[in-house]
């Protein structure tokens, strides 16, 4: 199992990159940033910092989305880092939440989403493509590889992720939910003929090494109400029957609107209809070996990547213990039972 971090571009940039460079000395292999550009800093800008101070970090956005940059921009800023720093970049790509809600827009379409993939991953890739009836490539681009990650919850946004991309984000925890959705994602992949094992799995969700649950619960309860936000849209298109899991639908029933002002913030003041449950299904909380035994419940489902949110007051603590008991576990693990075949 590869790890990851994810953070807010706040300011000061350099704290995020000192950030990056930690984890890559504990054993991390990505470092994933928000891309909300009113919220937060810009990510790109700070990626090519964390590239230029780092050896083996591969960066990407946690996530991009369709409707913020023409897509050829998105493309050149993957085929430009990857020029400059090698093969290094990861695109991670939603519908858009923060980036566009707080224009007053809506996320874009699942068609929308579906044609981005592909454009984005082929000039990125050095390859020519069609975009708005013309042929494009960057005639710059050599050797440029970029995969694309899809996040998705509902259950059209999870068979796109299938049919098309390269990985799959899911943004909880949770084992049940987990195990369903990556059935769905890879129901889907063989079902559009592409082999399953490839598409590589990425849940992600705040981690937090400590000892006082209730404080630790109270520093992730924003993870419930940003997730909320896409749960009241599945909700809204499928209902709350049926289409999904009543353990990922059930908790947003006292929900009252959002600010996101406060958007992955801890302390988020319009997340206290989220129950104390599903902070901790949803999250990572607890002593190293409490995390140890889920992440090995995760990766017996088929999760590649476990990407840790460190959006609380604990941040470096929780590395630390990442980088010395946690990744160290897992690896013994793993070469304990290839050395047992």
């Amino acid at each position: 199992m590869d790890f990851g971090i994810v953070l807010q571009t706040n300011p000061p940039a350099a704290r995020t990159v000192q950030l990056a460079r930690a984890a890559e000395q504990y054993g991390f292999s990505h470092v994933w940033t928000f891309d909300s550009h009113l919220l937060w800093q810009e990510p790109y800008v700070i990626h090519s910092a964390i590239l230029a101070q780092t050896e083996t970090i591969k960066v990407g956005p946690f996530v991009t989305n369709p409707a913020t940059r023409d897509w050829t921009v998105t493309a050149s800023v993957f085929a430009t880092l990857n020029e400059m720093y090698g093969n290094r970049t990861v695109c991670g790509i939603g519908r858009g939440d923060s980036a566009v809600r707080v224009l007053g827009a809506a996320p874009t379409t699942l068609h929308t989403l579906r044609e981005s993939v592909h454009v984005i991953r082929e000039l990125a890739s050095s390859r020519p493509v069609t975009y708005r009836g013309t042929q494009v490539q960057f005639p710059w681009s050599q050797g440029s590889e970029l995969e694309v990650w899809v996040a998705a919850y509902g259950p059209k946004a999870l068979a796109l992720t299938g049919q098309v991309a390269d990985g799959f984000i899911l943004q909880l925890a949770d084992l049940d939910i987990a195990e369903w959705m990556i059935a769905a994602v890879r129901q889907a992949a063989t079902e559009a003929g592409r082999n399953p094992d490839e598409i590589t799995v990425c849940v992600a969700a705040p981690m937090y090494i400590g000892s006082d649950v209730a404080h630790m619960r109270e520093q992730c309860r924003w993870f419930g109400g940003m997730v909320g936000n896409h749960v009241a849209d599945i909700v809204a298109r499928y209902g709350s029957t049926g289409a999904v899991p009543h353990a990922l639908t059930d908790y947003i029933a006292g929900r009252q609107g959002y600010d996101y002002s406060e958007h992955g913030r801890a302390g988020n003041t319009h997340t206290d209809f989220v129950p104390d449950e599903i902070v901790d299904r949803f999250c990572l909380l607890g002593n190293a070996e409490e995390h140890i035994a889920k992440l090995r419940a995760l990766r017996d489902l088929g999760v590649h990547q476990f990407a840790g949110y460190l959006q609380h007051d604990n941040q470096d603590g929780t590395l630390r213990a990442y980088g010395e008991t946690v990744i160290p576990a897992l690896d013994a693990q793993v070469a304990l039972e290839e050395g047992g075949n």
